[in-house]
């Protein structure tokens, strides 16, 4: 039977299931009760603004859009964003998705810190982006109300030191590819847990440029 959390439904269809199992397998528990609420937080939001999304499809991206942290990826040089993005790629070309879904998925996916910018994104994108802050920043709180809320961390609880722990996991998923984090939120990650980080500047760059002018 399905599970429903919010009056969310869960969804349990063979492509969920498996994207589901992938992610308890290989991701910290923590990152894993991230990615569900999410996707919780996302399809409430979808449902409260009328929009019409794939749940089967907001679940699988939900799940995959942080495993560019994972160990698996510890020796990649590209930002795990895009780690992340390739990999919900290659999985759901291997459960036969539509050409336009795998885009569609790829781009919520490498795009996903990218706040800011949702508004003008497709469905899934926009949906991906307000999860995330829904549950990161405690944005949102207006289109969830407490109940969902409550009966959504009593699913899948935050647990001890939420904040902090997360963040750690964010910093350890990208210490060893520091140059990823230029133009990003991740720089504060690693300027907060890294004392060897030095930040690149836009600015700098510029002015310190070949150009002669």
């Amino acid at each position: 039977m399905s599970k429903c959390v919010a009056g969310i439904t869960i969804p349990s269809g063979p492509m969920s299931r498996a994207a589901a199992k992938f992610a308890i397998a290989n991701m910290p528990d923590v990152l894993y009760r991230h990615s569900v609420r999410v996707f919780l937080f996302a399809a409430l939001i979808g449902q409260r603004r009328r929009v019409a999304y794939d749940a089967d499809l907001l679940y699988v991206t939900a799940l995959f859009h942080d495993v560019g942290l994972t160990p698996p990826y510890q020796s990649s040089q590209r930002r795990f964003e895009v780690d992340s993005a390739n990999a919900v790629k290659s999985f759901l070309s291997e459960h036969d998705a539509l050409d336009t879904e795998i885009a569609e998925a790829w781009r919520a996916t490498a795009l996903h810190t990218t706040f800011g910018i949702e508004t003008e994104m497709l469905t899934l994108a926009s949906l991906i982006i307000t999860g995330v802050e829904t549950d990161l920043l405690g944005l949102h709180f207006d289109e969830v109300d407490h109940s969902e809320r409550n009966s959504v961390l009593r699913a899948f609880p935050r647990g001890p030191a939420f904040k902090e722990t997360i963040i750690e996991v964010f910093a350890r998923g990208m210490k060893h590819r520091p140059a990823t984090t230029f133009g990003t939120v991740n720089a504060d990650v690693l300027d907060r847990c890294d004392p060897n980080y030095r930040r690149k500047n836009f600015c700098g760059l510029i002015l310190g440029s070949s150009w002669a002018d």
